[in-house]
């Protein structure tokens, strides 16, 4: 991968952390400005399942911050771009799809398809 390649991504990952810092900027001030104490049990358990909604969905976006500080780091080292488990290059189609994948679409399958094995099994002996 050249260098004006490895800064295409390097842009794109640093606007996705950007977007997604942002919004949890966005959810802390919601939160804290609707936090009430409701007198009505149903807008309280309304308040609180939307917040629960809210938690489980920054869960996901801080996983996939990790995803993407990892993703910058290997730009910096040069090392992105190329699959874990083989070593072979990742390809800049998947890259645009899913910028912080670490797997070449071969090998991404073979571990799903590991996945699937594995938890077909562990159903069998419930």
């Amino acid at each position: 991968m050249n260098d004006a390649q490895l800064e295409h991504f390097k842009e794109l990952l640093g606007a996705w952390k950007r977007e997604l810092m942002e919004e949890v900027d966005r959810t802390m001030l919601h939160m804290k400005d609707d936090a009430a104490n409701f007198p009505d049990p149903n807008d309280r358990a309304t308040q609180e399942s939307e917040f629960g909604l809210e938690l489980r969905t920054r869960d996901r976006e801080r996983k996939l911050l990790k995803k993407i500080n990892s993703a910058l780091l290997r730009i910096d080292e040069k090392n992105y771009g190329f699959c874990e488990e083989t070593g072979d290059d990742i390809g800049l189609r998947r890259l645009e799809a899913r910028p912080v994948a670490t797997l070449c679409v071969e090998a991404q399958e073979r571990r799903e398809l590991a996945e699937r094995q594995f938890r077909d099994r562990e159903d069998r002996y419930r």
